[in-house]
């Protein structure tokens, strides 16, 4: 009888969670290997490794980090939620429709927006506006009338005038009132220029959703209209004989509600305010539900607040029935459904890449080599603990320990310890901590705070990335995501480990990882081998982190691959964008290039003059400074 391997596949996947977080877009093959597993159009799937992948890139000159976009995964997103409330309203004979709007604000870059649109032809999904700006990318890619164009946010004069506009060429314009001071401006624009728009109202329900992104819910909500004003909205249109034009109710709870519960809450509350406005004469077609579907970032298909504790098929489901439920009572025909989904659209789609440069070891501590009688007592009062330490006695050496540690720093700092003997205590006191560790991975109850101890000795993993560039969300509000090797998942990871990214920040960091519905402050990596690269990835990244990514250390924007997974299992690259040079970020904080080349060249030529340097070696660094404005911002080979 074969013995059971140390490790295996299986083991990797619930370390990491894969299965539950992927959503069947990724998973680990034989080899170890984490593959993306592209649905096709034929409803075959096809796998192809994201090593084979980012070999592709390196021969195309695209080093790591890089932003890389998969576009059947958005493809897919985009058919299921479509597929999925089609499948619900038959099911449930309900008498309306589905359509979908793609928030542009969860994801603005071009070639995004050019797939939903491209993949959402089928389906007529549209895309939702809330500036002037997003606005003109909206009437600039829906080229077709047929797909809905939402305007919500604040609308002045000049982004009323540019939807009534597309309204007279046909586009299904829908202007959501936020604030009464729009209303006249709509009132005012639609009749100079001869238009009957389509007007909605956004409502600010009481109902609040648990989760991280829950500001938009509740009767304290900075957007909407609550009932006084919905009512001063209705009587204006009434005076303005504009009634007709109000078919349309808007509201959103927040992005990620992880309970389903909340979201029927929700829809039930505002199929209140639908019927009131039917009974207040307003001819009614559409409701709109926003945003809320969430996305599973820590794979443990709960309630928390980075998670979802429902499936895609139980919320169009759950949305249909209760909306159907509310409405038949009395006796109103059932709207268009349409909901902003943003976050599950884009995310699975994109994940970060990038390569650990460099390591600093915590665990690894040994005892000094000798000890001298006179070393300091505290010197010997850790060796104690140590020779004591047990599973019995793991709490009292912990606390003994950490006590012992502190105290001696702080007898460095008064000048009565010196260097080598703090460095000696440091040892012992490593040591230590790292036979408690072993004593609570056998023992999860043997300390009080395990988490503490884990953070203690967590390896620093150096990744060539930025935070704040390519994981805001990470850095600013503590956002989850999953992150797991591309490769060795055969072995047994044994380092547990922060990681951290390229700037100079204390905050460049990722050190909060899911871990069955909690949070774990350290994640367990392989050893870095001498000579190798060794890769990670940062899933779900597609909603908001590149829109929202700022310049710190000037650290600019990543390289973007797109690709597209072909039925034969081959894959194309569809799409590259090349990331950020020096120059660029040095212009974009209002540095001239060639006028800092030009500098550069006349210091350098001071220093000729001067004897300091040859002429040789002056062009040598001109030269250095010139391919320096060019290079990537990230760490290059």
């Amino acid at each position: 009888m074969n013995a059971k391997p140390d490790w295996s596949i299986a083991d990797a996947d619930e370390l990491y969670r894969i299965s539950g977080w992927g959503a069947g877009y990724f998973r680990l093959n034989a080899d170890g290997n984490l593959v993306v597993s592209a649905p096709l159009r034929n409803g075959k799937t096809a796998e192809i490794a994201m090593l084979d992948l980012i070999e592709g890139m390196e021969v195309r000159g695209k080093s790591m980090p890089v932003m890389l976009r998969v576009q059947n995964l958005l493809e897919n997103q985009i058919k299921l939620i479509n597929e999925s409330f089609s499948k619900a309203i038959a099911d449930s004979n309900y008498r309306g429709k589905y359509r979908g709007v793609f928030p542009i604000k969860v994801n603005q870059q071009a070639q995004v927006i050019e797939d939903i649109v491209r993949f959402g032809k089928p389906w007529q999904h549209g895309l939702e506006a809330g500036s002037k700006a997003e606005l003109m990318i909206a009437l600039s890619m829906l080229s077709e009338p047929g797909p809905l164009i939402v305007c919500n946010g604040y609308k002045d004069r000049e982004f009323v005038e540019l939807g009534l506009g597309m309204t007279k060429l046909g586009f299904q314009v829908i202007f959501v009132i936020e604030t009464p001071a729009e209303l006249p401006i709509i009132v005012e624009s639609s009749q100079a220029m001869g238009v009957r728009p389509v007007i909605g109202v956004r409502a600010k329900l009481f109902s609040r959703v648990s989760g991280r992104w829950n500001a938009t819910s509740g009767d304290r909500s900075m957007f909407g209209l609550n009932a006084s004003q919905l009512v001063g909205v209705i009587d204006g249109l009434k005076a303005a004989g504009m009634l007709d034009c109000l078919q349309f109710l808007h509201y959103h709870l927040g992005s990620q509600i992880p309970n389903i519960r909340d979201i029927r809450t929700g829809v039930r509350e505002a199929c209140r305010y639908y019927v009131e406005l039917v009974e207040e004469g307003a001819p009614m077609r559409f409701l709109d539900l926003g945003g809320g579907l969430a996305v599973d970032y820590d794979g443990s298909r709960t309630s928390a607040i980075h998670s979802r504790n429902y499936a895609l098929e139980e919320y169009c489901v759950d949305v249909v029935e209760t909306i159907q439920s509310v409405l038949d009572e009395k006796g109103i025909e059932h709207p268009t459904i349409v909901t902003e989904s943003g976050r599950s659209t884009v995310a699975y789609s994109t994940v970060l890449m990038f390569n650990i440069l460099d390591v600093t070891g915590f665990s690894d501590a040994s005892l000094p080599a000798d000890i001298d009688e006179k070393a300091s007592d505290l010197v010997h009062n850790l060796m104690e603990s140590y020779r004591m330490l047990s599973d019995k006695t793991v709490q009292e050496c912990f606390n003994d320990a950490v006590y012992y540690r502190d105290e001696a720093r702080d007898g460095f700092m008064r000048g009565q310890l010196d260097l080598r003997t703090r460095s000696q205590i440091e040892q012992i006191f490593m040591v230590i901590m790292a036979e408690v560790q072993k004593i609570a991975d056998r023992n999860p109850d043997a300390l009080s705070e395990p988490e503490v101890l884990k953070t203690m000795l967590a390896d620093i993993y150096y990744g060539n990335f930025s935070v704040f560039q390519s994981l805001p969300d990470a850095w600013a509000i503590d956002q989850i995501f999953p992150v797991v090797p591309l490769h060795r998942h055969l072995e047994r990871p044994t380092r547990n480990s922060i990681i951290a990214d390229m700037t100079c920040d204390s905050d460049g960091k990722i050190d909060r990882f899911p871990e069955n519905g909690e949070v774990s402050r350290a994640l367990p990596l392989h050893e870095i081998r001498e000579g190798e690269e060794y890769y990670l990835g940062a899933f779900l990244v597609g909603a908001y982190q590149e829109t929202l990514g700022d310049l710190h250390n000037l650290l600019g924007d990543t390289h973007v691959v797109s690709v597209y997974i072909n039925e034969d299992g081959s894959f194309d690259f569809v799409g590259e964008v090349e990331g950020d040079s020096v120059a660029d970020v040095l212009s974009y904080v209002e540095y001239q290039p060639n006028n800092l080349l030009a500098q550069f060249r006349q210091t350098a030529e001071r220093a000729v003059r001067n004897g300091t340097i040859s002429a040789g070696e002056r062009q040598h660094l001109v030269n250095a400074f010139e391919a320096g404005l060019r290079g990537y911002t990230y760490y290059e080979q």
